[in-house]
């Protein structure tokens, strides 16, 4: 991880993304991270944007509480009461191909 504090930021944009492809770049202010420059292997927009929405965030950290506190439904239960059959296994030597 490089950090470089925000008034010595001077370097073109371009240059700090070509550093955040092998790490992330932290920029500071007064020592506290104020933004990072990271790279997106693989990311597509959505995902980026749900992964940076507050009230997404809110709700995934809401359903994991719960699901923790109350417990979850097996997916053979899901299945059975939504009528989709279970997908059937494959024999070993047809797994191994």
């Amino acid at each position: 991880m490089k950090t470089i504090d925000i008034k010595k930021a001077t370097g073109q944009l371009r240059d700090y993304a070509e550093i955040a492809e092998d790490e992330v770049v932290v920029v500071t202010r007064k020592g506290k991270p104020v933004a990072a420059v990271v790279a997106l292997d693989d990311a597509d927009y959505e995902s980026l944007s749900l992964s940076t929405n507050s009230r997404f965030v809110e709700i995934i950290a809401r359903s994991r509480a719960r699901l923790e506190k109350e417990g979850g439904i097996p997916s053979d239960e899901v299945r059975r009461q939504l009528g989709i059959p279970r997908p059937k296994r494959r024999g070993r030597s047809e797994a191994r191909n």
